[in-house]
This record gives C-alpha cells, structure tokens and sequence, in this order.
C-alpha cells in the first residue's frame, strides 16, 4: 500500500500547496511592500521551498528549437517518428542546408531508470550541429495501461533492433548508462543473424557492462540482497485512477530517494544555498530550478524489466559471462565483427565504476582493432559523462569523430585505440 499511501500523501498535500502558491505571489508581488524587505523574501522563499518540495514535477520538454550548423543558425522541429506502447522514437529534425543533409544518422538509446529522456537535452544539444539525432523517448509505465502489455529485457532489445531496422542503413547507436547492456546485446543478436541493418557503429558511455570491476555502491547493494526481496520491497502496483491501475512498477519515486540518499548532504546544501539566494533576491536562483525541475521528474519502471536487470546485469553478470539469454537463446557478443565500438568513461563516476564499460572491448572479441576505440575523461562523475562543459568539449567531438569514420560509406582514417586524459595511448 505504500504507493497508495504516496498518492494520498500528495493529494492531501494539493490544497497547502495551492494556498502556499498564491501566498508566495503576494509576498513576491513588487507592489507590496514587504517583497522590498528581507522578512518579506524569507516568507517568499519559505512558501517557495514547501511548494517545490510537495509538488509532482511532470516530464520536461525537451525545448530544443534551433540549432548551430557552421555559422548558420537553423530551426529544428520534434516530431514523433516510431511509436510503440512504452516507447516513442524522435527525431529532432533540422531544416539543415542540402551540404549537411549527409551527416551521420544517429540514435540515442536514453537510460530507462527512472528519469526521462529529457536528461539528455545537453546530449542531444552537444550532437545536433553534427548529425541527424533521434532518441528513444521511454513512456512513464503506470501511464501504460495493462491491456497494453508487458515490457520486459527482452522486449527492450526488440525495440532497439526495430528502431535500427527503422532508421535503415548506416545507423550509429549511442547507449547512455543503462542501455549499454541491451544495445550490446541487440547488436549481437543482428550480427549473429547477419542483419544487413546492424548499427555502423556503438558508443557505451557509463555502462555497466560488467558490474564486478570497480564495484559502486549501488552494485553492492545489488549484490548484497536478493532478487526476491527487490521483488517484496520495491515493486508495486500502480494506484487508481492512472491508466496504469494495477500495474507492478518500480515506483520512481523510490528510484529517486535512492539517488538522492547516495549525495544526501549535497543536496541540502544545494537547497540551503537556493533559500539564501531566494532571500538575497540575487538572480541565482534560475539554475538551482532549472536543475532540480529535470531531475526530480522521474518516471515508473516496468516490474519484469527492473527484476530481471537487476538478477541478469547486477547479480549473475550474465553478459561477460557469456550467459545472457534472448528469446531463449545466448547472446554471443564474439559474433560482433563489422560494428565499430567507442566506449567512454568517466574517472570519477560513483554510478558505473571506471573499467565497468570498457569491459565491452574485452567481451567483444572479434571486433577489429581498427574499430574500437576507449576513452577515459578525468574529473568527470557519471553526470559528466553525457553531459556539461567537458562532455560539450572533450567528449562530444570524439563521439562525431568516431561515427564519420566509421560510416560505411566513408573512408577509414587510422583511430587511436585508448585515450586517457586526453591523449594518445
């Protein structure tokens, strides 16, 4: 009942929240005169934090507009391209002059953990000037209902190797986080099948590939409990009236308290700075919004696919072992031969330890050396990764870089193998 209880909770909350709402306007208001005074923004930023901290962020927009392409600015349209009931694929279109319509096509597989596909704005921002970009747009499962379905691992990897048929020839995959493992698995399963269609090439960036390297906390936590208490004591059924009612879900909710709890005491430093910032009245305040608004919005999991990631990536390690299985049968990453293979690292990611993605190089034999290539970015944690300053610098470019050479239809310039802090290696 404990989600239940959580509805009741916010919905009991709705009439303090609005009354706070209205309150924080008035105190807010230029035209009174206490909103000129330090007692007025304390009662101003007071209501502000208990109305932020009792709301329900809904999904973000992506609000990406226009883009930069050379030294032209071009308008850039979203549009919903491949839909299926717990995903939507878009494209970000761009109204790009006929010189650039060559450049690399592009698909972003986004974490299905628990934010949503939104978080990667900056990703998605960073590569547009350079490639035409789509990405998987995962459907919050308790708005699923459940004549729709269940959505497991197996089906994940179906959907990717849909969207690669989808997108046609000469299609390049980039797996942020998460989906590591099933695109991994996905590319596996279309070369064994000699699929014409497979990805050009696939970039891993902070996945865990192979959790026993440089175990995190949250590996330990996986490793530490079993699969049947996850299933008894994270996994619930979606409460009436969402059109998911009575789908078995890890709440985001939960997957949010998680997250926050392993940074605990940076985040209330952050919302004591934003309070003293509110009662400075200093122009701050935006960014610290900006931030929480995207990542406290979060989104329920499918009960099937949460379980078995965790008992198959977290507990058995099923994939560097050789054992993981789809539709019944093993998935070879040795029968990779013809993707080419970027994995990307962050030297300070408390999520997916270094060694844990680039364990993909090791497990994917028979990928020429010619065709892989690793990259370690220093002073990165696993936010870094994806997106910010270095990743817009050092990352982003690597990542154009990567997929142009190895487009099919382009020439193969040499590629340096390992890249740690920059360099050569």
């Amino acid at each position: 009942m404990f989600y239940q209880l959580y509805e009741l909770n916010h919905a009991a909350m709705a009439p303090f929240r609005a009354a706070a709402d209205i309150m924080r306007f008035a105190y807010a208001n230029p035209l009174n005169p206490f909103s000129h005074t330090p007692f007025g923004r304390t009662i101003a930023a007071s209501l502000e934090m208990f109305e932020r901290t009792t709301r329900r962020y809904g999904k973000p927009e992506f609000g990406l507009k226009q883009t930069t392409i050379g030294d032209k600015t071009v308008t850039v349209r979203e549009e919903v391209v491949w839909s299926r009931p717990f995903c939507n694929l878009l494209h970000f279109a761009r109204n790009a002059p006929a010189a650039s319509r060559n450049e690399p096509r592009i698909l972003i597989v986004a974490p299905m953990s628990g934010h949503y596909a939104t978080l990667l704005r900056g990703t998605v921002e960073a590569l547009l000037p350079s490639a035409d970009i789509y990405i998987t747009d995962w459907i919050d499962a308790r708005m699923v209902p459940m004549t729709e379905g269940t959505f497991d691992f197996d089906d994940y990897v179906d959907y990717v190797i849909e969207m690669l048929h989808f997108l046609g020839h000469d299609t390049h995959v980039v797996a942020v986080c998460q989906p590591s493992v099933p695109v991994l698995a996905a590319a596996a399963v279309m070369e064994e099948a000699r699929d014409p269609l497979s990805p050009a090439s696939m970039t891993l960036m902070g996945g865990p590939i192979d959790t026993r390297i440089n175990p995190t906390a949250v590996n330990k936590l996986a490793q530490e409990r079993s699969l049947q208490w996850f299933s008894d004591n994270v996994i619930m059924n979606v409460p009436w009236p969402q059109p998911g009612f009575m789908r078995p879900v890890y709440p985001g909710f939960l997957q949010l308290s998680g997250f926050m709890s392993m940074n605990l005491d940076r985040h209330l430093v952050a919302h004591k700075e934003f309070f003293m910032h509110l009662v400075k009245n200093d122009g701050e305040p935006e960014r610290h919004r900006d931030f929480y608004d995207e990542y406290l919005a979060v989104m329920d999991l499918t009960a099937e696919f949460y379980l078995q990631t965790v008992e198959e990536v977290f507990i058995k390690h099923s994939l560097p072992k050789g054992e993981l299985m789809h539709r019944g049968k093993r998935v070879d990453p040795s029968a990779i031969r013809n993707v080419a293979l970027l994995t990307v690292e962050g030297e300070n990611d408390d999520i997916s330890g270094v060694g844990q993605t680039k364990a993909a190089q090791t497990i994917c034999v028979n990928i020429p050396e010619d065709m892989r290539m690793h990259y370690l970015q220093p002073d990165v944690g696993h936010y870094g990764v994806f997106n910010g300053s270095r990743f817009r610098r050092e990352i982003a470019p690597r990542i154009i870089d990567f997929v142009r050479q190895h487009s099919r239809s382009a020439v193969k310039p040499p590629v340096p193998r390992v890249i740690k802090g920059g360099r050569a290696g």
